[in-house]
Protein backbone atom coordinates (compact mmCIF):
# COMPACT_ATOMS: atom_id res chain seq x y z
CA UNK A 1 0.00 0.00 0.00
CA UNK A 2 1.23 3.13 -1.24
CA UNK A 3 1.56 6.61 0.48
CA UNK A 4 -1.33 7.74 -1.69
CA UNK A 5 -3.92 5.43 -0.21
CA UNK A 6 -3.03 4.78 3.17
CA UNK A 7 -3.92 8.15 4.62
CA UNK A 8 -7.54 7.62 3.60
CA UNK A 9 -7.46 3.76 4.38
CA UNK A 10 -6.58 5.09 7.70
CA UNK A 11 -9.41 7.74 7.86
CA UNK A 12 -12.53 5.19 6.66
CA UNK A 13 -11.46 2.49 9.26
CA UNK A 14 -11.62 5.10 12.19
CA UNK A 15 -14.58 6.22 11.27
CA UNK A 16 -16.32 2.76 10.69
CA UNK A 17 -15.18 2.38 14.08
CA UNK A 18 -16.82 5.76 14.73
CA UNK A 19 -20.23 4.77 13.58
CA UNK A 20 -19.95 0.94 15.06
CA UNK A 21 -19.67 2.55 18.40
CA UNK A 22 -22.26 4.91 17.77
CA UNK A 23 -24.93 2.51 16.61
CA UNK A 24 -24.84 1.34 20.43
CA UNK A 25 -24.16 4.12 22.21
CA UNK A 26 -26.57 6.72 21.36
CA UNK A 27 -26.38 8.15 24.96
CA UNK A 28 -22.64 9.55 24.54
CA UNK A 29 -21.95 12.71 23.38
CA UNK A 30 -20.08 13.18 19.55
CA UNK A 31 -17.01 14.31 21.79
CA UNK A 32 -17.27 10.53 23.99
CA UNK A 33 -17.92 8.52 21.36
CA UNK A 34 -14.94 10.02 19.29
CA UNK A 35 -12.87 9.11 22.48
CA UNK A 36 -14.34 5.62 22.84
CA UNK A 37 -13.77 4.90 19.18
CA UNK A 38 -9.83 6.07 19.25
CA UNK A 39 -9.69 3.58 22.21
CA UNK A 40 -10.73 0.39 20.18
CA UNK A 41 -9.31 1.67 16.59
CA UNK A 42 -5.82 1.81 18.08
CA UNK A 43 -6.36 -1.45 20.41
CA UNK A 44 -3.67 -0.70 22.61
CA UNK A 45 -4.66 1.86 25.59
CA UNK A 46 -0.69 2.27 26.27
CA UNK A 47 -0.39 3.25 22.65
CA UNK A 48 -3.68 5.29 22.08
CA UNK A 49 -2.65 7.04 25.38
CA UNK A 50 0.86 7.57 24.43
CA UNK A 51 0.52 9.10 21.00
CA UNK A 52 -2.65 11.16 22.26
CA UNK A 53 -0.76 12.81 24.97
CA UNK A 54 2.48 13.37 23.13
CA UNK A 55 0.29 15.07 20.11
CA UNK A 56 -1.51 17.44 22.59
CA UNK A 57 1.61 18.22 24.05
CA UNK A 58 3.24 19.19 21.02
CA UNK A 59 0.56 20.89 19.01
CA UNK A 60 -0.42 22.99 22.33
CA UNK A 61 2.94 23.87 23.40
CA UNK A 62 4.10 24.71 19.60
CA UNK A 63 0.49 26.20 18.83
CA UNK A 64 0.49 28.59 21.59
CA UNK A 65 4.11 29.70 21.43
CA UNK A 66 3.06 30.48 17.58
CA UNK A 67 1.55 33.83 17.50
CA UNK A 68 4.21 35.11 20.15
CA UNK A 69 6.85 34.37 17.46
CA UNK A 70 4.37 36.16 14.93
CA UNK A 71 4.46 39.52 17.38
CA UNK A 72 8.01 39.66 18.20
CA UNK A 73 8.77 39.35 14.42
CA UNK A 74 6.77 41.20 12.64
CA UNK A 75 7.23 44.13 15.75
CA UNK A 76 3.88 44.15 16.66
CA UNK A 77 2.56 45.52 20.51
CA UNK A 78 6.01 46.84 20.56
CA UNK A 79 4.63 49.47 23.68
CA UNK A 80 3.75 46.35 25.65
CA UNK A 81 6.68 44.71 25.68
CA UNK A 82 8.64 44.54 29.03
CA UNK A 83 11.97 44.62 27.63
CA UNK A 84 11.85 46.68 24.72
CA UNK A 85 15.45 47.07 24.01
CA UNK A 86 15.22 42.97 23.92
CA UNK A 87 13.28 41.29 20.84
CA UNK A 88 14.59 38.06 20.02
CA UNK A 89 15.76 37.49 16.94
CA UNK A 90 14.55 34.93 14.52
CA UNK A 91 17.73 32.61 14.91
CA UNK A 92 17.51 32.52 18.72
CA UNK A 93 13.86 31.48 18.35
CA UNK A 94 15.22 28.77 15.87
CA UNK A 95 17.58 27.61 18.08
CA UNK A 96 15.73 27.65 21.18
CA UNK A 97 13.28 25.23 19.05
CA UNK A 98 15.42 22.77 18.21
CA UNK A 99 16.51 22.52 21.93
CA UNK A 100 12.95 22.40 23.27
CA UNK A 101 12.09 20.14 20.45
CA UNK A 102 14.92 17.03 21.16
CA UNK A 103 13.90 17.35 24.63
CA UNK A 104 10.36 16.37 23.93
CA UNK A 105 12.21 13.99 22.64
CA UNK A 106 14.71 12.34 24.65
CA UNK A 107 13.34 13.52 27.72
CA UNK A 108 9.48 13.83 27.53
CA UNK A 109 8.41 11.44 25.34
CA UNK A 110 9.71 8.28 27.73
CA UNK A 111 7.82 9.70 30.31
CA UNK A 112 4.69 10.45 28.64
CA UNK A 113 5.09 6.72 27.28
CA UNK A 114 5.04 5.45 30.65
CA UNK A 115 2.15 7.73 31.76
CA UNK A 116 -0.98 5.54 30.87
CA UNK A 117 0.53 2.19 33.03
CA UNK A 118 1.30 4.69 35.44
CA UNK A 119 -1.95 6.35 35.60
CA UNK A 120 -3.90 3.13 35.70
CA UNK A 121 -1.83 2.00 38.57
CA UNK A 122 -3.00 4.70 40.75
CA UNK A 123 -6.25 4.79 39.28
CA UNK A 124 -6.94 6.96 36.85
CA UNK A 125 -10.12 6.78 34.29
CA UNK A 126 -9.65 6.56 30.75
CA UNK A 127 -13.34 5.57 30.20
CA UNK A 128 -16.60 7.25 29.34
CA UNK A 129 -19.08 9.51 30.14
CA UNK A 130 -16.50 12.21 31.13
CA UNK A 131 -17.01 14.03 34.14
CA UNK A 132 -18.89 17.13 34.98
CA UNK A 133 -17.43 20.20 33.97
CA UNK A 134 -17.82 21.05 37.63
CA UNK A 135 -15.70 17.96 39.14
CA UNK A 136 -12.98 18.57 36.49
CA UNK A 137 -13.24 22.78 37.34
CA UNK A 138 -12.92 22.30 41.24
CA UNK A 139 -9.89 19.33 40.56
CA UNK A 140 -8.27 21.97 37.82
CA UNK A 141 -8.27 24.56 41.09
CA UNK A 142 -6.55 22.03 42.99
CA UNK A 143 -3.88 21.02 40.44
CA UNK A 144 -3.07 24.88 40.10
CA UNK A 145 -2.66 25.13 43.98
CA UNK A 146 -0.66 22.47 44.19
CA UNK A 147 1.81 22.65 41.30
CA UNK A 148 2.49 26.57 42.55
CA UNK A 149 3.69 25.26 45.94
CA UNK A 150 5.71 22.62 44.41
CA UNK A 151 7.46 25.07 41.50
CA UNK A 152 7.73 27.59 43.98
CA UNK A 153 9.97 25.78 46.56
CA UNK A 154 12.01 23.85 44.13
CA UNK A 155 11.94 26.26 41.76
CA UNK A 156 13.66 28.54 44.70
CA UNK A 157 15.95 25.96 45.46
CA UNK A 158 17.10 25.51 42.23
CA UNK A 159 18.70 29.49 42.77
CA UNK A 160 20.70 27.91 45.50
CA UNK A 161 24.38 28.22 43.89
CA UNK A 162 25.36 24.13 42.70
CA UNK A 163 22.06 23.58 41.51
CA UNK A 164 21.48 27.21 39.71
CA UNK A 165 25.09 26.20 37.85
CA UNK A 166 24.84 22.68 37.73
CA UNK A 167 21.19 22.70 36.45
CA UNK A 168 19.08 26.10 36.53
CA UNK A 169 21.08 28.33 34.61
CA UNK A 170 20.46 26.84 31.08
CA UNK A 171 17.23 28.06 31.29
CA UNK A 172 17.81 31.79 32.54
CA UNK A 173 20.15 31.89 28.84
CA UNK A 174 17.51 34.41 28.48
CA UNK A 175 17.05 37.64 30.66
CA UNK A 176 14.43 38.20 28.44
CA UNK A 177 12.13 35.24 27.81
CA UNK A 178 9.76 34.49 24.78
CA UNK A 179 7.18 32.00 24.45
CA UNK A 180 9.39 29.25 23.11
CA UNK A 181 12.03 29.42 26.42
CA UNK A 182 9.03 27.91 28.61
CA UNK A 183 10.24 24.66 28.72
CA UNK A 184 14.28 25.45 27.26
CA UNK A 185 16.01 24.12 30.40
CA UNK A 186 17.97 20.98 31.39
CA UNK A 187 16.43 17.32 31.17
CA UNK A 188 16.86 17.41 35.17
CA UNK A 189 14.88 20.40 35.75
CA UNK A 190 12.20 19.57 32.76
CA UNK A 191 11.93 16.46 35.32
CA UNK A 192 12.04 18.24 39.07
CA UNK A 193 9.78 20.67 37.84
CA UNK A 194 7.07 18.91 35.77
CA UNK A 195 6.81 16.74 38.50
CA UNK A 196 4.59 19.24 39.98
CA UNK A 197 2.33 19.68 36.97
CA UNK A 198 2.04 15.34 36.58
CA UNK A 199 2.85 14.24 39.87
CA UNK A 200 0.52 16.37 41.81
CA UNK A 201 -2.75 15.26 39.72
CA UNK A 202 -1.46 11.41 40.11
CA UNK A 203 -0.66 11.88 44.01
CA UNK A 204 -4.31 13.38 43.61
CA UNK A 205 -5.53 10.11 41.87
CA UNK A 206 -3.79 7.43 43.86
CA UNK A 207 -5.27 9.33 47.51
CA UNK A 208 -8.84 10.01 46.40
CA UNK A 209 -9.35 7.69 43.43
CA UNK A 210 -11.30 10.29 41.47
CA UNK A 211 -9.06 11.50 38.77
CA UNK A 212 -10.26 11.15 34.69
CA UNK A 213 -7.40 11.68 31.83
CA UNK A 214 -9.42 14.45 30.53
CA UNK A 215 -8.83 16.72 33.49
CA UNK A 216 -5.73 15.87 33.12
CA UNK A 217 -5.37 16.80 29.60
CA UNK A 218 -7.21 19.98 30.24
CA UNK A 219 -5.35 20.64 33.20
CA UNK A 220 -1.74 20.40 31.48
CA UNK A 221 -3.28 22.42 28.47
CA UNK A 222 -3.84 25.42 30.31
CA UNK A 223 -0.64 25.09 32.45
CA UNK A 224 1.16 24.73 28.84
CA UNK A 225 -0.61 28.23 28.58
CA UNK A 226 0.01 29.58 31.63
CA UNK A 227 3.78 28.79 31.28
CA UNK A 228 3.66 30.27 27.21
CA UNK A 229 2.42 33.19 28.15
CA UNK A 230 4.47 34.00 31.22
CA UNK A 231 7.58 34.30 29.41
CA UNK A 232 5.86 36.00 26.58
CA UNK A 233 7.42 39.23 27.63
CA UNK A 234 4.18 41.16 27.34
CA UNK A 235 2.82 43.32 29.54
CA UNK A 236 -1.14 44.16 28.70
CA UNK A 237 -3.80 46.47 30.28
CA UNK A 238 -6.22 43.39 29.53
CA UNK A 239 -3.24 40.34 31.19
CA UNK A 240 -5.17 38.64 33.86
CA UNK A 241 -3.44 39.62 36.85
CA UNK A 242 -5.58 42.88 36.10
CA UNK A 243 -8.27 41.31 36.93
CA UNK A 244 -6.65 38.40 39.41
CA UNK A 245 -4.38 40.16 42.09
CA UNK A 246 -3.01 37.19 43.27
CA UNK A 247 -2.28 36.33 39.60
CA UNK A 248 1.14 35.81 38.70
CA UNK A 249 1.51 36.87 35.22
CA UNK A 250 4.23 37.74 32.22
CA UNK A 251 5.23 40.97 34.64
CA UNK A 252 5.94 39.11 37.49
CA UNK A 253 8.50 36.32 35.47
CA UNK A 254 10.05 38.73 33.27
CA UNK A 255 11.66 40.75 36.38
CA UNK A 256 12.70 36.93 37.72
CA UNK A 257 14.59 36.62 34.04
CA UNK A 258 15.85 40.25 34.04
CA UNK A 259 17.05 40.04 38.09
CA UNK A 260 17.83 36.43 38.51
CA UNK A 261 16.29 36.71 41.97
CA UNK A 262 13.19 36.57 43.74
CA UNK A 263 9.21 35.82 41.48
CA UNK A 264 9.69 31.72 42.35
CA UNK A 265 5.95 31.03 41.88
CA UNK A 266 4.58 29.94 38.53
CA UNK A 267 1.14 30.75 38.58
CA UNK A 268 0.14 32.88 41.83
CA UNK A 269 2.00 35.38 43.82
CA UNK A 270 1.15 34.38 46.94
CA UNK A 271 4.02 32.64 47.86
CA UNK A 272 6.27 34.91 47.15
CA UNK A 273 4.53 37.76 48.93
CA UNK A 274 4.21 35.62 52.40
CA UNK A 275 7.94 34.29 52.16
CA UNK A 276 9.02 38.26 51.23
CA UNK A 277 11.01 37.26 47.67
CA UNK A 278 9.11 39.14 45.79
CA UNK A 279 11.05 41.48 43.20
CA UNK A 280 8.53 44.21 41.94
CA UNK A 281 9.09 47.43 42.63
CA UNK A 282 6.36 47.84 45.82
CA UNK A 283 8.24 44.99 47.25
CA UNK A 284 11.20 47.06 47.18
CA UNK A 285 9.73 49.91 48.48
CA UNK A 286 8.24 48.25 51.79
CA UNK A 287 11.73 46.14 51.85
CA UNK A 288 12.72 49.80 52.68
CA UNK A 289 10.57 51.22 54.54
CA UNK A 290 10.78 48.41 56.58
CA UNK A 291 14.27 48.26 57.51
CA UNK A 292 13.88 52.16 58.01
CA UNK A 293 11.35 51.33 60.60
CA UNK A 294 13.62 48.22 62.18
CA UNK A 295 16.75 50.96 62.22
CA UNK A 296 14.32 53.74 63.81
CA UNK A 297 12.64 51.57 66.52
CA UNK A 298 16.63 50.24 67.06
CA UNK A 299 17.97 53.74 68.19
Amino acid sequence: MNSTTLLPTVAETYWGQFQEISKYNVHLNVVERLWVAWYAWMQNDVLATGIMSFMMHELVYFGRALPWIFIDTLGLFKNYKIQGNKIPSLKEQWDCAKFVLLSHFTVELPQIWLFHPMAQYCGLSTTVPFPTIWTMAYQIAIFFVLEDTWHYFSHRALHWGPLYKGIHKIHHQYSAPFGLAAEYASPIEVMILGFGTVGCPILWCAMTGDLHILTMYIWIVLRLFQAIDAHSGYEFPWSLHHFLPFWAGADHHDLHHEKFVGNYSSSFRWWDYLLDTEYTPEALKRRRENKAAKSAKAQ
